[in-house]
């Protein structure tokens, strides 16, 4: 659509700031009668000039409520209007500014005890906040106050009540100092932490449906990780049939698009069945590596096959043209929640004719009455074995029907309106699912899935990265902002991940150079662990160390992983030991709340069991030393480090652990060693005495 008919369809309304940026949340408020400002110097200035208050809101894309929140107020000419002549106001995408997202969440929950997006903050000129929320209505509604009245009412305050104001930015400058000013204690880390942890953490389990807690139910995946390298490390059976009823309970509902793969953000109820639509790409990474690793773990060929799908599904609608994935689709199309991803039986029987829409209907539990808004959110509730008897066809022939039903009904889907996508490429999603796709590779050993991971991670070297420090965001071919400490971290673990793919070294060296990075950057010197910004970062009212893990690691978790990992393959001790101090600054929070610390404590579980180390030697080229790699691949070992070396023992990597060098061939054929706590095995010739070493 043109900016003329942009213009046209708004009423004649010309756009304000934000159709100079490049978010494509802000542009989508571009049109609004809100005077918007994005974040910068310009509005802050304005703000102390005026003695104004602002009122910040920040949200992302995909976001529902964001949406709705749009809808009903921004697009309100008489809300515009309490909001410009009253207050400065900015919006902010938090997929490109999650530092700015994680200072003003902490302070709202701190106000409130929740948070959520739409954030709505007000904050004094100088940038301190003072009273905010999430979602409110236009007018009063449901026991919330209307907006309109929020605004007069915050206004007035900061006005006349001028005291309250400041005590109230007194208060929340004191907690947010707090927040991010974790004190080292002393004491080593439990030898038991991590699989104590995951006991501790079994018990909110939800034994019905899978997952943990009730509703709203989120995958929470770093959970059932943990879960699994308790079961490999211990041989738990009970960690074991967590991940298992779990992942299949998630596969089968509606939280997992049945028809066109990949998973939407999180089940509203406790039994996966409605979601809210979006998808995300980091959902989405981290997903795809839990399934093919449980599917490898558990010999659970479900989970392989969701895995690879997730991975198409991203090839198929979350792949730039220049190789680097896409970051996410709303909730909506037509401006209705859901609308793309609904049946109705009639319009299935129309696609399918009615022999095949009988067995759909059946499988995917498509029904006149519907299980959403009179529609239906395809989930399944029979197995494949359980149709092939209701319908009269032998078990071998209902797997091929139902990949036939479901290709008849994405490609019908495929012609209905799309929701909305971010197209903006995040560095540090882009290293999840590059991650994804390497790990995907050896899982599945499909040569597609590695050439996706190389062409993302060119892009990202190439567009993101300048010899020194890298960019957060790109949109256009535009590449903005200071990465943040989760995007390095990100990036050197997804680093590792493709050098295991591939043992090409060059990724190591890569890797290395970006944990160098982490340390001039982010190291908190005084204390351990690290800052969220860059020492060379825009100055905001804190520095902010953020540690808990949510949907995503933390980028506390994420370098003190890459951290351990790297220094097992550079043998270079100081990135242990700035990770070992790091786990000790946050010793007593990962004991006290090891929901928040889940995917810190497989760091824990890499720093106490240490790497699984396999050296193969023998001539890298030949059909053998290939057959062995991709023999590996189909295995779960976490804590792998993954060494090559030629007959000679050489490797291709520089500083090598002292346990792996120097190994030979034996008898000419190809030999592995298996080292754990700086003590190798005999030499392995035999495939199988290699996974009967590897407890696998």
């Amino acid at each position: 659509m043109s900016e003329t008919s942009k213009s046209e369809h708004h009423g004649g309304r010309k756009p304000n700031r934000l159709i100079h940026e490049q978010s494509p949340y802000l542009r989508q408020h571009a049109y609004n009668p809100v005077d918007w400002y994005p974040w910068g110097e310009e509005a802050l200035k304005r703000a102390k000039k005026e003695n104004k208050p602002i009122l910040l809101s920040i949200g992302y894309s995909a976001c529902h409520w964001c949406h709705v929140m749009e809808r009903e107020s921004f697009e309100n000419e008489a809300i515009a209007r309490l909001m410009n002549d009253n207050f400065v106001p900015i919006k902010v995408d938090r997929e490109e500014r999650p530092d700015l997202d994680q200072i003003y969440m902490d302070a709202v929950q701190l106000i409130t005890g929740r948070g959520g997006w739409p954030l709505t903050m007000f904050l004094t000129p100088d940038a301190h906040p003072f009273f905010g929320g999430t979602y409110w209505p236009p007018e009063d509604r449901q026991g919330m106050p209307g907006f309109a009245r929020v605004l007069a009412g915050v206004a007035n305050a900061y006005q006349s009540g001028a005291h309250e104001v400041q005590h109230n930015v007194e208060k929340l400058k004191e907690a947010l100092g707090a927040l991010s000013s974790y004190e080292p204690v002393g004491g080593d880390l439990r030898r038991d932490l991590a699989p104590a942890a995951a006991r501790a953490l079994a018990e909110a389990y939800d034994s019905v449906n899978g997952g943990i807690g009730g509703a709203p139910k989120f995958p929470n995946t770093f959970v059932f990780s943990l879960f699994l390298r308790v079961f490999a490390g211990e041989g738990d059976e009970s960690m074991a049939q967590m991940v298992r009823h779990t992942l299949k309970k998630m596969a089968r509902g509606g939280i997992y698009d049945q028809i066109g793969g990949g998973f939407h953000r999180y089940s509203v109820d406790a039994r996966w069945l409605v979601p809210h639509f979006e998808k995300m790409l980091y959902d989405n990474a981290l997903l795809a590596v839990l399934y093919a690793d449980a599917g490898r773990a558990l010999n659970e060929a479900e989970f392989l096959t969701i895995s690879r799908e997730i991975l198409d599904y991203v090839l198929r609608e979350m792949t730039s043209p220049g190789g680097g994935f896409y970051s996410s689709q709303d909730a909506d199309s037509e401006g209705v929640e859901g609308k793309f991803f609904l049946w109705t039986p009639a319009e299935v029987e129309q696609v399918l004719g009615s022999d095949l829409a009988r067995i759909a209907e059946r499988y995917f539990d498509i029904s006149p009455e519907g299980n959403f808004e009179g529609e239906n959110i395809p989930h399944r509730t029979i197995e494949p074995a359980d149709a092939a008897r209701m319908f009269g066809r032998a078990e071998d022939e209902i797997d091929p029907i139902i990949a036939d039903i479901r290709r008849k009904l994405l490609a019908h889907r495929e012609k209905r309106v799309h929701p909305g996508r971010d197209e903006k490429i995040l560095t540090a999603w882009n290293a999840m699912m590059i991650t994804a796709f390497a790990e995907g590779y050896r899982a599945h050993h499909e040569p597609r899935y590695l050439e996706a991971a190389r062409r993302a991670l060119e892009f990202i070297m190439g567009t993101m990265w300048d010899g020194r420090a890298l960019k957060r965001s790109c949109k256009d071919g535009v590449a903005r902002f200071n990465a943040y400490l989760e995007d390095y971290a990100l990036l050197a673990n997804a680093m590792v991940s493709m050098y295991e793919a591939t043992l090409d070294s060059r990724y190591l060296d890569d890797a290395r150079r970006l944990a160098e990075a982490i340390l001039e950057r982010f190291l908190d010197r005084e204390k351990g662990g690290f800052f969220f910004t860059s020492a060379d970062h825009e100055a905001l009212i804190t520095r902010s160390k953020a540690a808990f893990d949510g949907s995503t690691p933390s980028g506390n978790s994420a370098a003190v992983m890459a951290l351990l990992r790297i220094a097992e393959y550079s043998g270079e001790d100081r990135y242990r030991a700035e990770a070992e101090r790091a786990l000790k600054l946050f010793r007593e929070f990962i004991e006290k709340q090891p929901f928040g610390f889940s995917h810190m404590l497989e760091a824990v579980d890499l720093y106490h069991r240490g790497a699984t180390e396999i050296v193969l030697v023998g001539d890298r080229t030949s059909p053998e030393f290939q057959e062995w790699v991709e023999r590996l691949g189909l295995l779960y070992v976490p804590n792998l480090a993954l060494f090559a070396a030629d007959a000679n023992g050489e490797a291709g990597t520089a500083n090598l652990p002292e346990q792996v060098r120097g190994k030979r061939q034996l008898n000419g054929r190809l030999t592995a060693y298996v080292c754990r706590d700086r003590a190798c095995t005999p030499p392995i010739t035999d495939f199988k005495d290699l996974a009967t070493e590897l407890g696998v």
